[in-house]
C-alpha cells in the first residue's frame, strides 16, 4: 500500500537556476524508511516539505493515505504527520512533558491519556519519565533535546514521520547512538519515515530505500544495496564513492546479505559461532568472521531471533560486485 505518492510534482523558486524539484513521480510504501540524499540545493528538503504542505507544488498532485493533500486543510494534514528538524524547535518556556503533549492537547485527548502517552514516549526515546518530565529544554543536552523532539513528533501517533537532517548538529558518537535507537524505534513502530540527510553513511545505514537527488531531479530510488551495486549514473557513483568496497561495507547492513541456514545445519548447535545484529554493517560482519572458528557467522534481529548466516564467501562475492564499472555513465539530462 502506498502511503505517499507523487504524480508529476514540480516546484521552482524565483531566482534559482534550476527547479527545486523537476516533475517527479514516486511512491513510498507504508511502513518503509526512506532516506533522501543529495548535495546542497538538490531538492531533498523541498521534496520533504511538499508532503506536509510547507511548500505548495507548482504542478502535479501529492497523495497521502489515498487523499489528494491539496484538498485537505493544511493544519489537519500536519496533525497526522510528525515533523522533526535539525534545530529541534522545542518551546523553551514549556516543560518536556508540555512540549510532548502539544499535539495530543490540540486533538483534545483526555488528560490521563496524554500523561500516559508522554511517559510512554519518554521511555521509548530512552529518557526516564520521572527524571525528565518536569525539566525544561535548557536543562538538557543537545542529544537529549533531539530525543524529546522525536517524542513530540510521535505524540499524536502519526502514520508518517518526516525528518529533516535531525542529527546534523550532533557530534559523531551521539549521532551514531541516536541512529541506532531510531532504527530500533522504527522496527517497533513501523512508521512511514522520510528522512533527509546530506550524510552518505547515515542515508544508507538507516534507509530501507534511498532517494538520490541532484539539481531537482531524482537520480535513483532503490534499496541501498542495489544502488551501491548498480549506481544509475556517474553522479550517484561519485556521491556514494561507489568504487570503494571498504566504504560500501561500512554502509550496508549485514541483514541484507544473510542467507537461510542450510537444512542440514538448521538443528545443529552453533556454540562459539559469533552472532551479530542484522542492523550492523558488513564491516562488523567481516571483523566477526575473522574471529569465527569456521567460515560463517549468525545474524539475528532485534528480538534475538536468528535470521540466517553470513559467510566469508558471501562477502568476497559482494566485494567483487563492487569492482569499478567499465561502462561510462552519463548524468541524466536536466529538466
Amino acid at each position: 500500500m502506498n502511503t505517499i505518492r507523487f504524480e508529476e510534482v514540480s516546484k521552482r523558486f524565483p531566482g534559482l537556476e534550476h527547479p527545486a524539484l523537476c516533475p517527479t513521480s514516486l511512491s513510498i510504501e507504508a511502513g518503509s524508511f526512506v532516506t533522501v540524499l543529495g548535495s546542497s540545493g538538490s531538492g531533498k528538503t523541498t521534496l520533504l516539505k511538499l508532503i506536509n504542505r510547507l511548500h505548495q507544488p507548482d504542478s502535479g498532485k501529492i497523495w497521502v493515505h489515498g487523499e489528494d493533500i491539496s484538498q485537505a486543510a493544511a493544519t489537519c494534514l500536519r496533525r497526522k504527520i510528525g515533523y522533526v528538524i535539525q534545530h529541534i524547535g522545542l518551546f523553551q518556556h514549556l516543560t518536556i512533558a508540555q512540549n510532548i503533549a502539544i499535539v495530543p492537547e490540540i486533538l483534545k485527548w483526555p488528560k490521563v491519556k496524554i500523561a500516559l502517552r508522554v511517559d510512554e514516549l519518554l521511555e521509548l526515546v530512552g529518557l526516564e519519565p520521572g527524571q525528565y518530565r518536569e525539566r525544561y529544554p535548557r536543562q538538557l543536552s543537545g542529544g537529549q533535546q533531539q530525543r524529546v523532539g522525536l517524542a513530540r513528533a510521535l505524540a499524536g501517533d502519526p502514520g508518517i514521520l518526516l525528518m529533516d537532517e535531525p542529527f546534523g548538529a550532533l557530534d559523531a558518537l551521539i549521532r551514531e547512538k541516536l541512529q541506532d535507537e531510531l532504527l530500533a524505534i522504527q522496527h517497533r513502530l513501523k512508521k512511514t519515515v522520510v528522512f533527509v540527510t546530506h550524510d552518505v553513511q547515515e542515508a544508507l545505514k538507516l534507509g530501507d530505500q534511498a532517494i538520490i537527488m541532484h539539481q531537482g531531479r531524482v537520480q535513483q530510488f532503490d534499496t541501498p544495496l542495489h544502488i551501491l551495486a548498480n549506481p544509475a549514473n556517474e553522479f550517484v557513483s561519485r556521491l556514494l564513492s561507489a568504487e570503494d568496497p571498504y566504504r560500501r561495507f561500512a554502509l550496508v547492513q549485514a541483514g541484507a546479505l544473510a542467507s537461510p541456514i542450510p537444512g542440514g545445519m538448521a538443528h545443529q548447535a552453533h556454540d562459539g559461532i559469533p552472532v551479530i545484529r542484522d542492523a550492523q554493517t558488513l564491516n562488523d560482519a567481516l571483523k566477526a568472521l575473522l574471529q569465527a572458528p569456521g567460515d560463517y557467522i549468525l545474524v539475528e534481529n532485534a528480538e534475538r531471533s536468528i535470521l540466517g548466516r553470513l559467510t566469508l564467501d558471501a562477502l568476497k562475492q559482494q566485494a567483487r560486485r563492487y569492482a569499478p564499472h567499465q561502462a561510462e555513465r552519463e548524468d541524466r539530462a536536466l529538466c
